[in-house]
């Protein structure tokens, strides 16, 4: 029966040990499900906050983005504005030189005149002189005999007779000379008004040139500012530049004729192999272009090639200029294409008796290929003007443009001297004065410049030396 008890007994500590480890298995999965539940909790709570600073972050992420942006639109209308302004600038310096190169050329024209015109009166005024001074003796002899008439009246009639037969013989001599004495006092006075007349205008024409040379002088000087001002902007590399100088001198001086000359300037020359780059993509543009052009829109294009100061290729091809271009100098043509060039050969350029100290003109558009010394052609100039085509330019006494430069037609290129330069067309020519030498050459032949020039006549073929003069 004690048995009983005692195992019940035991079964309730049994049971209350069993609900106790129960209970505290609860109380510990309790406070394990708090506790996970706080994590949960935190957790939760700072997800929220890493994606609201995450967001934050791409959103300052995103405004420097904008603020970027905005820099670089700002920047990038600076730049076009910069752009604008330069090409103004240019254009305007372009416009403003080649409108001063243009007065200079009609200055030294007008002047050329005014002295064909005064050596024409001067020449009229010395052949009067010589013919007065030749009648001298018979104009004297009559005015003589008008005298002696004067102080020795005829006798009276019945008088002598022998003073009448005298008187007689006097008066048929007098009848006889008379009407000769008359011619003789015409002439006098018309070569006399004439004379006098000659020695005005030799006096006026005078006057026109002294005014046309102080003009000359003062277009000059503002003409070389200008050429001093573009070539500072374009020689902001200044070693660079010597160093090309340098460069195209040695090429120079290996150089044996004008087409290894161009060879190995494009080839060996930075600044030329540019130019040339350039002139080959401007012929591929202007061909494309031209493709997509309309007979009338090429006719239009045509029929103003220059018109654009701030162009910085060719608007035209240079076989499309025909009857188009203007003589790099005012002066009278000595020696065209074809004529002999005095050592038993034919010219192969057009020499020009040039204006002395006069400017020197780009003909066309083009790129510099050579500026400097090359043997007996003395400073020589080189323009590529694309598609195979070169203006070759000789005789001046100082270049204004490096090699490289994108130079304009009408442009101001260079300045003749005084004539002291002697180059092979100047010896062959025996000129006194400066000569300037122009050769077209395609594909390295030279060519006729002829049918090139606006003026038609300074391009006609001919075997001898015909002196023209031209204008531009």
């Amino acid at each position: 029966m004690r048995a009983a008890p005692a195992a019940g007994g035991s079964t309730r500590t049994h049971m209350r040990r069993t609900t106790n480890r129960r209970h505290g298995s609860g109380a510990r999965l309790g406070r394990g499900a708090v506790l996970f539940a706080s994590l949960f909790a935190g957790a939760a709570i700072a997800e929220p906050a890493a994606k609201d600073d995450d967001l934050s972050l791409k959103r300052l992420q995103l405004r420097g983005v904008e603020d970027s942006l905005g820099a670089l639109d700002d920047n990038r209308q600076k730049l076009e504005t910069d752009m604008r302004r330069l090409r103004e600038e240019r254009e305007s310096l372009n416009r403003t030189m080649l409108e001063a190169a243009d007065k200079l050329r009609g200055s030294e024209e007008r002047a050329a005149g005014i002295e064909a015109r005064l050596a024409d009166v001067v020449g009229k005024e010395e052949a009067a002189t010589a013919s007065l001074e030749r009648r001298r003796g018979a104009i004297g002899e009559v005015l003589m005999a008008l005298q002696r008439m004067g102080r020795h009246p005829p006798p009276a009639l019945l008088a002598r007779p022998d003073d009448i037969l005298e008187a007689l013989r006097a008066s048929l001599t007098l009848g006889a000379v008379l009407p000769q004495m008359r011619g003789e006092a015409e002439s006098l006075r018309k070569d006399l008004a004439d004379l006098v007349h000659l020695r005005q205008s030799v006096k006026a024409e005078r006057a026109k040139l002294a005014v046309e040379t102080d003009e000359l002088k003062g277009q000059r000087e503002r003409l070389g500012g200008m050429i001093d001002m573009r070539q500072k902007a374009l020689e902001g590399a200044k070693s660079a530049l010597d160093a090309g100088n340098e460069r195209a001198r040695v090429l120079a001086s290996q150089a044996g004729s004008l087409k290894d000359l161009i060879a190995r300037m494009e080839a060996d020359s930075e600044a030329a192999r540019k130019g040339a780059q350039a002139a080959r993509e401007a012929d591929a543009a202007r061909a494309a272009a031209d493709a997509q052009m309309s007979r009338e829109q090429r006719a239009r294009a045509l029929a103003a090639p220059f018109k654009d100061a701030a162009r910085l290729a060719p608007a035209a091809a240079f076989a499309d200029l025909r009857g188009k271009l203007t003589l790099p100098a005012a002066g009278a043509v000595l020696r065209r294409f074809g004529a002999s060039d005095g050592f038993g050969g034919t010219e192969k350029g057009l020499s020009i008796a040039a204006r002395e100290n006069g400017a020197v003109s780009a003909p066309c558009d083009g790129w510099v290929v050579f500026a400097g010394i090359y043997r007996s052609y003395g400073q020589l100039l080189i323009i590529n003007a694309g598609a195979g085509y070169y203006v070759v330019m000789a005789g001046m006494s100082r270049i204004h443009v490096n090699v490289g430069q994108f130079v304009l037609a009408g442009e101001p290129v260079a300045s003749m001297g005084d004539g002291a330069t002697r180059t092979a067309a100047t010896v062959a020519i025996g000129a006194k004065q400066p000569v300037l030498y122009v050769e077209f050459r395609k594909d390295g032949a030279s060519i006729d410049s002829g049918p090139w020039w606006a003026r038609a006549d300074t391009g006609k073929s001919g075997k001898g030396s015909d002196i023209r003069k031209v204008g531009g």
